[in-house]
Formats: C-alpha cells, sequence, structure tokens
C-alpha cells in the first residue's frame, strides 16, 4: 500500500489528507499546530516534517505562504533533511520563486520535486474535483498519478518549475476580478430596480462558478469559508508581483487586489463572498485607483 505524508492540516491540507485516508491510502501527517493535526482523525501524526516523511512513498505539502514552505522543508527537522527517497508534491501557493527555491535545493540534495497547486477549495476536494496543475518530470508524475487522481484532474503544465505556480496566480486573479464584479453588479442592478435574484442569475450565466457561492452573494453567508479573503489578497500580491516582473498592464487586479485589502479589514477570515460588503447599503463607495491614496 501506498503511505502518503501530508505536511499542513490547515482548511486545505486537511481535506486533501481526509480525500485521501477515504481513498484506502495509509497517511501519516503533520501540522506546526499538532492538536490541529490530531483533530483530523486519520492517519499516523508525526512530531516533525522529517518524522512524516521518513516512512512515506509520496510527500504532499498544503502551507500557508513562501515562508512556511522555506521552514517546513528546509527548516530544523525539515522535511529536506533526509536521504529517503520519497517523492514531494508541493501544493501550496507560494508563488513561482518559492518553488524555484525549492526546486534548486531538491536538485542540489538529489531529491525528487513536483509542483502541483490546484485550482479549486475544500468541496472541490471533497468530491475528487480538484484541477492539479503539475510541473516537473513526467516520470515523477506517472509515480504520482494515482495519488493525484484521488484529488482530481491532472493538468501537465511542464518540466520548468514556476509555471504551474504562475498559472495558479493567473486563475485565482480570475477569481477575485470575477467576484469583485459580481459584488459590485448586485449592488449597482438593484440600485437600478433590477430584482436581486435575476441580477444573480444572469451573472451565473457568464460565471457560473459563482452559483458555489450564492449564499454569500445573496443571503450575506461568507461562512463556512472556501478561500478566505486574506488568502486571494496575498495571492492577489503574488500575482501583481509576477505581472509587473513581466511589465504587464494590469490595473484591473490592482484595484481588485486594493478593494480585497480593504474587505480584509474587517472580514479577512471569511470566504471571499464577503466583497459584497464593500458594496452593501450604507457603506461608503469603494476608492477607485485614481482617487484612493497613494
Amino acid at each position: 500500500m501506498t503511505t502518503v505524508a501530508v505536511l499542513g492540516t490547515g482548511r486545505m491540507g486537511g481535506a486533501i489528507a481526509r480525500r485521501l485516508n477515504s481513498s484506502g491510502l495509509d497517511l501519516i501527517v503533520w501540522d506546526r499546530t499538532a492538536a490541529k493535526a490530531q483533530a483530523l482523525g486519520v492517519g499516523r501524526v508525526a512530531p516533525t516534517p522529517a518524522d512524516a516523511i521518513r516512512d512515506a512513498d509520496i510527500v504532499i505539502s498544503s502551507l500557508t505562504n513562501e515562508a512556511a514552505v522555506r521552514d517546513v522543508y528546509l527548516g530544523p527537522h525539515g522535511a529536506f533533511a533526509t536521504s529517503a527517497p520519497s517523492l514531494f508534491i508541493e501544493m501550496s501557493t507560494a508563488g513561482p520563486e518559492s518553488i524555484d527555491e525549492l526546486s534548486r535545493e531538491a536538485r542540489t540534495r538529489r531529491l525528487r520535486l513536483l509542483e502541483a497547486p490546484v485550482l479549486g477549495s475544500v468541496p472541490a476536494v471533497e468530491s475528487g474535483t480538484l484541477a492539479v496543475l503539475v510541473g516537473g518530470s513526467q516520470q515523477d508524475l506517472a509515480e504520482a498519478r494515482p495519488v493525484l487522481e484521488h484529488l482530481g484532474e491532472i493538468h501537465y503544465v511542464g518540466g520548468s518549475f514556476g509555471s504551474a505556480a504562475r498559472l495558479k496566480l493567473v486563475a485565482n486573479t480570475m477569481l477575485g476580478i470575477t467576484s469583485a464584479a459580481a459584488a459590485e453588479l448586485l449592488a449597482a442592478g438593484t440600485a437600478a430596480g433590477l430584482d436581486r435574484e435575476q441580477v444573480f442569475w444572469a451573472l451565473v450565466r457568464f460565471a457560473p462558478a459563482l452559483k458555489a457561492r450564492e449564499a454569500g452573494f445573496m443571503r450575506d453567508q461568507h461562512e463556512p469559508t472556501m478561500f478566505a479573503v486574506h488568502d486571494l489578497v496575498k495571492d492577489l500580491g503574488l500575482a501583481l508581483d509576477v505581472y509587473e516582473r513581466a511589465n504587464a498592464a494590469v490595473p484591473l487586479t490592482q484595484e481588485v487586489r486594493a478593494l480585497f485589502a480593504e474587505t480584509a479589514s474587517d472580514s479577512g477570515d471569511l470566504d471571499i463572498s464577503a466583497i459584497v460588503n464593500a458594496y452593501s447599503s450604507g457603506n461608503a463607495r469603494p476608492q477607485t485607483a485614481e482617487t484612493r491614496s497613494p
């Protein structure tokens, strides 16, 4: 039986561990907060990343940010402090520079690594319908495929590390822009005298993914959180770094990040549908890039 270690058991990592456990795989789990890993009730709980991967065939990490990735892999008792023949699959949304650093370290240490950020949130993990964006060796992907297919559809981006990370940021930018546009048009349409249900119906015709957040957009129910506002702010910041280095013109992305950053000031842990609060009755009209103070 394949043994999988899951490093990071937060919202996504925990869902991934539960999904793999329900698929019959042998699991080892680790989290910086041991109680969080224990509360999952699946697999064996390891005290450190190095201990977690010792008996693992495949290691999956789903971590908060670039600093967490560096610490979990390269810190004391980190996952790369090993000579085990494990295959590492890094799924965090930490930006292309993070996976570039990790891939250099993996080559130096003669370890095998895939990058595999995903499109989709907890419900997609639970139903096995994620889109898994994979970069790295096709030979390593062939080994990882039976495990990754429990999580969803595999989309091979290529052998160059960083491409999957950039594609994930483009996708999350689209999610942010679509969500902000929906919030704005719901408010504008109802202000123009239309029924809110009718406006949402029309928006879903053009952006079907909005339907998954109907409770948030239509009834102000932004929990349970599928994708937290503060996480999208982080991802849009990473995306802007990529676009600016490429000299791409992205005024819409800049404006959307500013809107979500404002929303995060009092709704950071809520789902991104909380962007409707920026347009709710009685709130000040959101500033544009031109009028916002530098």
